[in-house]
């Protein structure tokens, strides 16, 4: 691979990490490609992008970037691929399922970045795999917001029904 190839490999890792909120590094070594292939193809159908690239070429990606990945630099050991995403929790949801089957331990998580919050090594796949994305969180937000607003709104309408009630009782009792 000459230096040409190289920088178009990085350039187009800084702009998948700069385009997509989050990504996570893991370890594929000792797969086959029959089970990379499989990986890919779980990927692909749940919009997570997949790349393998060589880690020094991932650590020049990520120092291209303007934000500072160097919490991630210690996890680029190995054979290394990477899941970006634009919901936080889904590659750490699909690491889990492919790991399901007994005797499957890869692949591994060696490091992680949603919206800038590191994540390094596999113990944190749990707590990843709950993370809510940030639509999920606005989503729980709004409906808190119009939780109140809809109490009144239905105190409101049941008072109303109420008033007419004994409006009608008091017109019935005087005539």
């Amino acid at each position: 691979m000459n230096r040409e190839e190289k920088n178009e490999i990085v350039l187009g890792l800084k702009d998948k990490i700069e385009s997509f909120g989050s990504f996570y590094i893991t370890d594929t070594s000792n797969l086959t490609v029959a089970q990379v292939n499989v990986i890919r193809r779980k990927c692909f159908e749940k919009g997570i992008a997949f790349q393998v690239a060589k880690n020094t070429l991932i650590r020049k990606a990520m120092e291209a970037t303007s934000v500072d990945y160097s919490p991630l630099f210690g996890s680029l050991k190995g054979t290394s691929a990477i899941m970006f995403t634009n919901t936080g929790n889904e590659p750490a949801k699909l690491i889990k399922e492919l790991r399901k089957p007994k005797g499957v331990e890869k692949p591994i998580l060696k490091g992680a970045s949603i919206e800038t919050a590191f994540f390094i090594g596999d113990n944190q796949l749990d707590t990843l795999s709950n993370i809510k994305s940030r639509q999920e969180l606005i989503g729980d937000i709004i409906g808190l917001l119009q939780s109140p607003a809809k109490n009144v709104v239905s105190a409101l309408q049941s008072g109303g029904g109420k008033l007419a009630g004994i409006v009608k009782t008091l017109s019935e009792r005087g005539a």
